[in-house]
């Protein structure tokens, strides 16, 4: 899962070094990764960089991921639990969301879209009710919160490149690889904006020209909601340090290392 993933490994070379990297490549396709396991992976990468006594860098589009360390989301391991699934099948998505909202404040829109992801949800807020004591335990760290800000209209029209990218390199046929080793359909249409939508077009439910459009629109608007999200934290009290991203790239990373050295 290289390319609808944007692991985007070919620009961790930068200017003649190689960027070392944790948590990529870490479960074979097919694995079901939440938000805990990715707190308990952090604080291992985490405490094995700061052994080295260098920077740690946590990097990532996904707002609740950066909150969950930065916050230190309390979470737990929950397992599948079968009765407490069978007991929620007679509830309506409907019904269902509005439980889940008794517990979380929904902020994450696509653990409500799917209905296994929204069953998933409440399962593990009842496991939390029921072991409040099984939560990782976050290192005391500080941290600087770093955004690139661009107009709306570069926003759009880099993302249209990055599509347009990715398909050259072979997006399709990745997916449809995946299909081929196994993985199920239905798990990858829960990974994400291009795994749901390419899988669709695989599935002869659309066109490809019907499929890129869907995708684009699906991705502009989930970069609408990644800026919300950050918005959020800001009103909540999270400093954010918004740096203008069509700035030149070493006036970036100049900003960037004052930031560092307050």
């Amino acid at each position: 899962m290289d390319i609808g993933t944007g692991k985007d490994l070919s620009e961790y070379h930068l200017h003649g070094v190689d960027i070392p990297y944790h948590l990529i490549d870490i479960h074979d396709a097919g694995y079901e990764y939440n938000v805990y396991q990715f707190q308990n992976d952090f604080i291992r990468a985490y405490h094995e960089i700061v052994s080295r006594n260098h920077q740690p860098i946590l990097c990532g589009g996904t707002g609740m991921y950066i909150e969950a360390v930065v916050k230190g989301y309390r979470l737990a391991d929950a397992p599948v639990d079968e009765s407490f699934r069978r007991e929620m099948e007679a509830y309506s998505d409907e019904e269902l969301t509005e439980r889940l909202a008794g517990y979380i404040k929904l902020h994450n829109h696509t653990d409500t879209e799917d209905r296994g992801r929204l069953l998933r949800a409440l399962e593990i807020q009842e496991y939390h009710r029921r072991h409040p004591e099984e939560y990782p335990h976050m290192p005391e760290m500080e941290h600087r919160i770093v955004v690139l800000r661009f107009p709306r209209e570069v926003v759009i029209e880099r993302i249209g490149v990055r599509l347009r990218q990715r398909l050259a390199e072979g997006m399709v046929d990745e997916v449809a690889q995946l299909l081929e080793s196994g993985v199920p359909e239905e798990r990858l249409m829960r990974y994400g904006l291009e795994y749901r939508h390419v899988t669709r077009y695989l599935r002869n439910e659309c066109s490809y020209d019907t499929m890129y459009e869907n995708l684009y629109t699906d991705i502009r608007r989930f970069a609408k909601r990644q800026m919300t999200w950050f918005r959020r934290m800001e009103r909540q009290g999270i400093p954010l340090h918004w740096i203008d991203g069509n700035l030149p790239f070493e006036e970036k990373v100049e900003e960037v290392m004052e930031l560092f050295k307050r």
